[in-house]
């Protein structure tokens, strides 16, 4: 019971600090800056948690290097959408032959890689094989 309000303070105190940064960002008409440094901050506490599980462990979670990974491609998929928007698409061809369409294609290709390493990390962990004796 206790362990219920808790967790409900802390979703309270987190929706409460998401709806005041987003405030913040559309006040000074800065979404997309605010969130491309969110996902910079994310990036660097994934290798910060991967640098000290290796200082405590000596041992690398690959893990860890994936997320970052992961969020740094979601990182420049969005800048690369952004970029996009400002373009004019009338065809098919013209989707093709511009350079900040196929920089897309291949981050998105990218990002389907990463997600498949990431489940067979997940899959492959040491918790996550059961050892028969």
């Amino acid at each position: 019971m206790k362990s219920n309000i808790i967790e409900d303070k802390k979703q309270a105190i987190e929706i409460g600090v998401t709806i005041i940064l987003f405030a913040i960002a559309i006040i000074f008409d800065a979404l997309m800056t605010v969130i491309i440094y969110m996902l910079y901050f994310i990036i660097f506490l994934e290798i910060v948690k991967a640098v000290i599980n290796y200082i405590k462990e000596k041992d690398v979670e690959v893990r860890f290097l994936i997320n970052a990974f992961i969020i740094l491609s979601l990182r420049e998929f969005i800048v690369n959408v952004v970029k996009i928007n400002e373009e004019k698409i009338s065809s098919l061809d013209m989707l093709f032959s511009n350079h900040i369409n196929m920089n897309l294609f291949i981050l998105a290709g990218v990002i389907v890689f990463l997600f498949f390493i990431r489940y067979l990390a997940i899959k492959t962990s040491v918790e996550n094989i059961s050892v028969e004796r």
